[in-house]
């Protein structure tokens, strides 16, 4: 059984990380789609918000599973007997990044390997933080996201107008 791990901040999950999930998810045996809590930053959503996120969007997926992880990708990989990180790729801007984390990577563990996926052409634009900057300006993000997420984005701007 070969095991991958898809790891992100997902804040929010949009249709391109949706896209690679299930392209990950005909690919490989089983996915897990970690999401980072990163104390450095301040999301939009809890780290507990977005794994039930994610599993809402994903549970129609049966090899797809979500959970939280702390620190490196790499150590994540491994503590979940993973192989392979899947990471996206949106643009050439979005390669130099990944092939720097990816190469780190592959120093810090040799036995993880880093796979890219592209996204489907009708997601390479798209970015969290763009869904999130229209749908604080009341702007129509349903076709950036899932309508479950449409309806946390916005009962969470709701909640909250200052963002």
């Amino acid at each position: 059984m070969v095991r991958a791990i898809y790891p992100g901040s997902f804040d929010p999950a949009t249709y391109g990380h949706l896209d690679i999930i299930r392209r990950a998810a005909a690919l490989f045996d089983e996915v897990i789609v970690g999401v980072l809590n990163n104390s450095a930053k301040s999301p939009l959503f809890s780290v507990e918000e977005r794994v039930n996120i994610l599993e809402n969007i994903t549970k129609d997926v049966p090899n797809v599973a979500v959970t939280s992880f702390s620190g490196l990708s790499v150590n994540f990989a491994r503590s979940c007997n993973a192989k392979v990180i899947i990471r996206g790729l949106r643009a050439i801007t979005d390669f130099e990044y990944e092939l720097q984390m990816a190469q780190t990577n592959r120093v810090l563990a040799q036995d993880v390997d880093t796979m890219f996926l592209t996204t489907s052409l009708e997601y390479a634009y798209l970015s969290s933080t763009t869904v999130k900057e229209a749908a604080y300006f009341g702007a129509d993000i349903s076709k950036f996201v899932p309508e479950y997420v449409v309806r946390k984005v916005e009962e969470k701007y709701r909640r909250n107008p200052a963002g």
